[in-house]
């Protein structure tokens, strides 16, 4: 017992040290967009999320389990041992466990650990240790979804999974790997257990209903966004962008237009992209050439980037221009556009699913150089290794 506290105390106690980022290597997810007649096209076969490096914080875990690994290669046999024996799982063997599996039959150890150390702790807090993310993000990491969701809402850990992040996380796996209605089911249910939904979680759950483009999950989507603006919440433009996406393609452009004039800041390539589909789907063709038009007035300095348009909407346009005789004058500004190099092969959906880049942290820049000052040949983790 005192060993494994022991190796536990001596690896949890570098976790803190993260100095150097690893190579960024993106996670990806599997896309299956659910396209309906006359909605916008995704592009199939796409690997995407939508919660940036800052939220899930896949790196920094990887750097973790590094650091712990290389103080307790035989720690994961030795708290395996412990389960066999139905001895009490303590905070740190858990914590231990966390950051040294590496597949996914020792994630099947890990949740059994989870289970018993709840099953004993369930009544007692777990202070400001919360393990629900670490194991989410373990999952992340592995491609294990489904044992997620299925642990996520099993009813035996509830009072496990509290925080919000958890069900952030898992929400985002099902839907890079196209789980749609997965998702839903899991957002319903944290909000029947009071989970608060924060800005990513708006996103994630627009994002949802804008994939399964249904009747339904447009009466939840709007439903959601009448209840965050009666409490006076702030709901991201990426949230707002999915939604209007979402009426357009359920043909309500009035709603749409309602939505888009809520967004505070549509400067961005996606609104400016989505506003043009709005002209579109509303009959503005001239107002679309107009603003097309205007995105190649030359008043924009040279040294700030410009608007770059979809090559999907610019052909919309063209085939909607040929009914009000304007087509020549959409094939001029397509070509013109095509030289100035605003044209994009990215389609709206592309836009829409993006994933936002993190915010580089300055404290960790900060702490490098100075290392760097201090250590004239810096020990590199990777090499170590």
């Amino acid at each position: 017992m005192c060993l494994v506290q022991s190796v536990g105390t001596m690896a949890l106690a570098r976790l803190g040290r993260c100095c150097r980022s690893l190579v960024r290597e993106p996670v990806k997810g599997l896309l299956c967009g659910v396209v309906q007649p006359g909605s916008i096209e995704g592009c199939v076969g796409a690997k995407r999320h939508l919660l940036s490096e800052d939220i899930i914080r896949l790196q920094d875990f990887q750097k973790r389990k590094l650091d712990v690994r290389h103080l307790a290669e035989d720690g994961f046999e030795m708290v395996s041992q412990k389960l066999q024996k139905n001895e009490v799982i303590l905070k740190d063997d858990l914590k231990l466990l966390l950051h040294l599996c590496q597949s996914a039959a020792d994630m099947v150890v890990v949740k059994d650990a989870m289970y018993s150390y709840h099953a004993e702790n369930q009544n007692t807090p777990q202070g400001d240790y919360n393990f629900g993310p670490i194991f989410m993000r373990q999952c992340y990491e592995l491609g294990l979804e489904d044992m997620a969701a299925s642990t996520l809402t099993d009813k035996n850990m509830r009072g496990f999974f509290k925080d919000t992040t958890s069900h952030n996380i898992v929400v985002d796996m099902l839907f890079s790997k196209g789980s749609y209605e997965e998702a839903l089911k899991l957002l319903g249910d944290m909000k029947s257990r009071g989970i608060y939904f924060t800005k990513d979680t708006l996103t994630l759950a627009f994002g949802t209903c804008y994939k399964l483009n249904t009747p339904e999950s447009y009466r939840i989507c709007t439903s959601v966004i009448e209840e965050q603006q009666s409490k006076s919440s702030l709901i991201p433009r990426q949230a707002y962008c999915f939604a209007v996406a979402l009426a357009i393609n359920q043909n309500d452009i009035e709603k749409a237009e309602q939505w888009f004039s809520q967004i505070i800041n549509t400067d961005s390539k996606l609104c400016q992209n989505l506003k043009v589909l709005l002209l579109i789907k509303a009959g503005g063709t001239k107002s679309a050439l107009a603003m097309l038009s205007e995105a190649l007035l030359p008043k924009i300095p040279a040294f700030v980037k410009k608007t770059e348009f979809s090559l999907e909407l610019i052909d919309m346009l063209i085939l909607q221009s040929e009914g009000v005789k304007l087509k020549g004058q959409v094939e001029q500004i397509k070509t013109r556009l095509v030289q100035a190099g605003q044209v994009t092969q990215q389609t709206l959906d592309d836009m829409l699913c993006h994933a936002p880049s993190g915010r580089r942290k300055q404290g960790s820049i900060t702490m490098e150089r100075r290392r760097g000052k201090k250590n004239k040949f810096p020990r590199s983790t990777l090499l170590s290794e």
